[in-house]
């Protein structure tokens, strides 16, 4: 484990590194004016690449000396390849639609739905419970989770830094749990994850050389969403609100985004706009470098959004991992961290951010 940990963070750094330095102008993301598009200089999307491969290296190198884990991880690694595939081109080509990408992920959940029994039998809502009881049910569940998880990944995939720490911050809390509840393959699949991730975020944080993309948004969704799925589903002591608690940050930020975007401002829901959290955040609370324009100081407004945002993540993760087991906490937890996005959303939008979170120089 410790070999294919080191290899994996190894192959991640210097396949990054190569993606910044030889990256060609097809894999640069050279829209700067877009309402997401918080950078100042051409940037390679690729970083996925980097985060896959390191992934793929270390389990074939745990796989090779730990017979027992074998099937389980080269099916996992299989099953991921739709879905960072379709990111991947649409990196390269930008012309990948909504409609085909989401297929690929369907595709990548079924799958794993067929090869690992990754689906949903409990859900200990009222309701889901009952569609879950039916095979095909279940199946149809976690391929809406799978599909909800990725796709929230991406949608926070917006500054330095933001989305590859919350994954491995989530991922690290699927690994504590796993490890709580003695599963060595599910610890050690999320632990091989955040190996390869760390490798891309050495590059990506705080300078900005290197995009996640859709590729590696994409991938870093599926594993946390299905490794999730499968904790809860082998081990009937977990809570099946847990992986719910774990990823509330990027689904809360998902589900709101879309209640704003339709509800309250009349817009297609897949329509791009500028007033996430993360967005808002960026825009009133790095206020000391509203009016520059020198490109360091924006570098540096962009990589200091992020830990804002690391700690909302962490303040969701903490009591998933305390109450792993416990359904009524885990609901409670879920139901105030709900309340507090909310709040903390309209203080900032309505220009009420209390000022000891403004960042000054």
């Amino acid at each position: 484990m410790v070999l294919a940990l080191c290899a994996g963070f190894a192959i991640a750094l210097l396949l990054t590194l190569c993606v910044v330095q030889f990256a060609g102008a097809r894999s640069r993301d050279t829209d700067l004016s877009g309402p997401q598009k918080f950078h100042v200089r051409p940037v390679p999307r690729i970083g996925g690449v980097a985060i896959y491969a390191g992934f793929a290296l270390a389990a074939l190198i745990w796989s090779h000396e730990n017979a027992s884990v074998r099937d389980d991880t080269l099916w996992l690694l299989a099953c991921s390849v739709p879905a960072f595939a379709a990111g991947l081109i649409e990196d390269l080509t930008k012309r990948v639609s909504p409609l085909r990408r989401m297929l690929a992920i369907v595709l990548a959940a079924s799958l794993a739905s067929l090869w690992l029994d990754a689906a949903i039998y409990r859900t200990a809502i009222p309701g889901l419970d009952w569609i879950a009881g039916f095979g095909l049910g279940s199946v149809l569940l976690a391929i809406f989770v799978v599909a909800g998880v990725v796709n929230s990944i991406n949608i926070i995939d917006g500054f330095n830094g933001l989305a590859s720490m919350c994954s491995m911050i989530m991922l690290a809390g699927v690994a504590a749990v796993a490890v709580d509840v003695g599963d060595g393959w599910i610890a050690g699949s999320a632990l091989l994850t955040i190996a390869a991730t760390m490798g891309f975020f050495v590059w990506n944080y705080p300078r900005g050389l290197v995009f996640l993309g859709d590729g590696g948004a994409y991938f870093l969704g599926f594993m946390l969403a299905e490794l999730s799925i499968l904790l809860i589903g082998r081990h009937p002591e977990v809570s099946p609100l847990f992986p719910l608690v774990l990823c509330a940050y990027p689904v809360v930020e998902t589900v709101f985004s879309m209640y704003r975007r339709r509800v309250l401002r009349g817009r297609p829901v897949g329509q791009p706009d500028g007033v996430h959290l993360h967005s808002l955040v960026y825009r009133r609370l790095m206020r000391w470098a509203k009016r520059s324009r020198d490109t360091r100081v924006i570098t540096r407004r962009n990589s200091l959004t992020s830990p804002y945002l690391w700690i909302l993540c962490s303040l969701s993760t903490l009591p998933a991992v305390l109450f792993w087991d416990d359904t009524p906490m885990l609901a409670l937890a879920l139901g105030g961290y709900v309340l507090a996005y909310v709040a903390v959303y309209w203080r900032i939008v309505r220009f009420r951010t209390p000022r000891w979170l403004v960042a000054r120089r």
